[in-house]
């Protein structure tokens, strides 16, 4: 007797905790609760505790986290008819929790679907070169078209990201060769560039140097002229000045014509000690010769005495 009553006391317990868990539960910060009573919606919980009916309702949460799902690498055919592999990544987030869980059964496998679908019809409108050199193109245009058709499931597409697009290894090798091709090209292009501007600059430098050199010679040319005429104009000023000297200097000292035929003599001494065969003389030296013959004859009158 006491152990039945023990296993009904046990058991009792049990139920008791069980119909407590059922009833009592907790919807955390990133999760919403849905409340269906009898298989029908009946209300949208916030996060926090929730209370429901055991055996009469039943509570669905929700995530509301941004999630992602990873699209599988798969072949796809370009416009100009080349294959490459493409794989992708989906971000998206649950806004609407009510039509995420009653407009789709599963709507991972839907959006996988989906991206798969609308992959393909992308890069089917572009051609190779187009498909390797618009990845934000392709990634913009992807999440539109999928944020469209998710929209009545309760679902923001936040991004769709391409992570590779291969093209076949042929085109692969080609587009190498001409990659190779094309960076030698520049590199000859840059090579003649340099050796066209490296002759550029030596031609300037050299006309350069021939200016300067002209300019320095003008310069030269220009001193000299400009001492030259400063030296002479110099020279004509001190023979100017001597002139007006000795003419002072005359007049001041009042010279007889005996003084003036006496300087003549030493003047024509001078002149007669050069190499020259002829001496011409002056034509007015009438007061000359008369001084010259006034000092004779005091020579003689003195020789008498």
């Amino acid at each position: 007797m006491t152990g039945g009553i023990f296993l009904l006391a046990v058991i009792l317990v049990f139920a008791v905790i069980i119909l407590v868990s059922s009833t009592v539960n907790i919807v955390r910060q990133y999760e919403k609760g849905l409340v269906e009573t009898l298989g029908k919606y009946s209300r949208t919980e916030e996060p926090g505790v929730v209370i429901i009916v055991p055996f009469f309702q039943n509570l669905r949460k929700v995530d509301m986290r941004e999630q992602v799902i990873d699209v599988p690498a798969q072949s796809v055919i370009t416009k100009d008819n080349a294959t490459v592999v493409v794989d992708a990544i989906i971000y998206f987030q649950i806004t609407d929790p009510f039509r995420v869980v009653y407009n789709i059964a599963n709507f991972a496998i839907a959006a996988l679907k989906l991206a798969q679908t609308n992959l393909r019809n992308v890069i089917g409108e572009m051609e190779l070169d187009s498909t390797l050199t618009s990845r934000e193109k392709i990634n913009t245009q992807l999440r539109f078209v999928m944020d469209e058709a998710t929209d009545k499931w309760g679902v923001k597409v936040t991004r769709v990201e391409i992570q590779r697009i291969e093209p076949p290894k042929d085109i692969t090798d080609s587009m190498s060769k001409q990659m190779k091709a094309e960076r030698e090209k520049r590199a000859n292009i840059l090579e003649a560039e340099g050796l066209r501007q490296a002759a550029i600059l030596k031609a300037e430098g050299a006309k350069q140097a021939v200016i300067l050199e002209a300019e320095a010679t003008k310069e030269k040319q220009v001193l000299e002229a400009t001492g030259e005429a400063e030296a002479i104009k110099k020279v004509a000023d001190a023979e100017k000045y001597k002139i007006n000297v000795v003419y002072n200097a005359i007049h001041e000292g009042r010279p007889t014509n005996d003084l003036i035929a006496i300087k003549y003599l030493e003047a024509l001494e001078k002149v007669a000690d050069g190499q020259a065969t002829k001496i011409f003389l002056p034509l007015e030296t009438t007061g000359v010769t008369a001084s010259i013959g006034g000092i004779a004859e005091l020579f003689k009158d003195n020789l008498k005495k």
